[in-house]
């Protein structure tokens, strides 16, 4: 039985193409500055809202037609539906995908039967990894949509609603690792609070110290090697999330010796929340070497929450790709589609579209970045804005060779610091404009 009859694997056409069940830019094998593009990029599916979303909002019902789901949340069903996902990502031509443990799996009435449950779905992805060369870029476990989360799971008030996070993640860590999942991520989806009055924040992020530890301390234990990711968002649900943005993320690792053990994976959507550019939460966890992995989405600048659509802006690629290379390119990690299609947008085949739109996007914009860099004027522009630093008084004060009162010293005798030279902001923007 076949999900989509009527879709064959997904060809690259080239820029000419007008079909819109094919890739204009991704093409796989090209060689885009000294690496096959599909190694620069290593999209993944992810199963939350590709096959576990309906369409719901706040004020409706999901709309989303899927002829595979038979309307149970059968264990026979999740199966069904992993073969159906494999499919997909199999006719997309995408290398990775990843998930949570309960959008694969039921929840069962105790831990016991909910391990069980996964279990029996595993042994299906397995199957089908095995079948179509599809591998995991990594798993993670629901510690925020069953109501004994409600306060957190890792930062809960509640002890033994922090032991069965615990024990949700053990599992979760075992299933990862015998899929060969390259990584394992943590987002604190009620890691915050609503209310100061009623919480205890250092201790509250102690024992969430305490957990990342204990999830580290097991993957050496199983011999799992993949890259732990934390994943940074400032709000929704919470009010605040402790994980609020990059810098707040490398400020907790530092402050709990985790910074060894954990890289970020950052999203578009939640940096727009934490009132950032993509590009600026890039380059802050790059010059930390904490680059881990992207979701890549965007948001809705009209609205003012996680809309999660898929990314079709090209400047907005091409920043990201931009930064990505500047860092080295993504290694561990992936560009990862944590977007959903609109709610209108509800039929199986707009699956296709959305992918092969966001595909095609990061693709020209890792083409874009590759020729800005190959061309060298933004390089030099910037080499050119801070000379100052590289000779005379600049190199001796990167090199250590200054304190306060030797600068004083140098500038009682000067008088009046060099003047400034212009930032060129407005050429900047043009010259960009002519690589798009």
């Amino acid at each position: 039985m076949t999900a989509f009859p009527d879709i064959d694997r997904i060809p690259f056409e080239g820029p000419d193409s007008k079909n819109p069940l094919a890739f204009r830019y991704y093409d796989a094998d090209e060689i885009v500055d000294g690496k096959a593009m599909r190694d620069h990029l290593r999209f993944s599916v992810v199963y939350w809202h590709t096959f576990r979303g309906q369409g719901a909002d706040p004020f409706g019902p999901g709309t989303a037609v899927r002829p595979w789901e038979d309307g149970t949340d059968s264990v026979e069903n999740a199966q069904q539906r992993a073969r159906v996902a494999f499919e997909f990502i199999e006719k997309l031509g995408a290398p990775f995908y990843a998930f949570h443990d309960r959008d694969v799996a039921p929840e069962g009435a105790s831990l016991r039967e909910s391990n069980e449950n996964l279990d029996a779905v595993v042994s299906v992805l397995k199957e089908e990894q095995e079948r179509t060369g599809i591998k995991l870029l990594w798993g993670t476990a629901n510690l925020f949509s069953n109501p004994r989360y409600m306060h957190g799971a890792g930062t809960s008030p509640n002890s033994e609603a922090f032991a069965y996070a615990a024990a949700q993640v053990k599992k979760a860590l075992e299933v990862t690792h015998e899929l060969g999942g390259e990584g394992y991520t943590f987002w604190g989806g009620r890691e915050g609070y609503q209310n100061l009055w009623n919480t205890d924040m250092r201790r509250e992020l102690d024992h969430l110290a305490m957990f990342l530890h204990m999830a580290v301390d097991y993957a050496k234990e199983i011999g799992f090697t993949g890259q732990f990711y934390i994943e940074p968002k400032p709000k929704e649900p919470t009010k605040h999330q402790y994980d609020s943005d990059a810098a707040a993320c490398l400020n907790f690792l530092r402050q709990y010796d985790l910074m060894d053990h954990l890289k970020l994976n950052l999203e578009t959507n939640h940096a727009t929340l934490a009132g950032h550019t993509m590009q600026h939460e890039i380059d802050t966890a790059g010059a930390a070497g904490a680059l881990g992995s992207i979701d890549a989405n965007t948001g809705d600048m009209l609205l003012g929450w996680d809309t999660d659509q898929f990314p079709t802006d090209i400047y907005l690629t091409t920043q990201c790709m931009h930064t990505l290379l500047k860092y080295g390119g993504l290694t561990t990690g992936g560009v990862n589609f944590d977007a959903k299609v609109r709610r209108e947008s509800f039929e199986p085949i707009d699956l296709f579209y959305a992918h092969i739109g966001g595909m095609d996007a990061f693709a020209r914009g890792l083409k874009i970045a590759a020729d800005i860099r190959a061309d060298g004027r933004l390089e030099a522009i910037v080499n050119e804005r801070y000379a100052n630093w590289t000779s005379g008084l600049g190199a001796e004060i990167e090199a250590g060779k200054h304190n306060l009162a030797s600068l004083e010293k140098i500038m009682l005798a000067k008088g009046e610091a060099t003047a400034n030279v212009s930032g060129r902001q407005e050429m900047i923007e043009n010259l960009i404009n002519t690589y798009l």
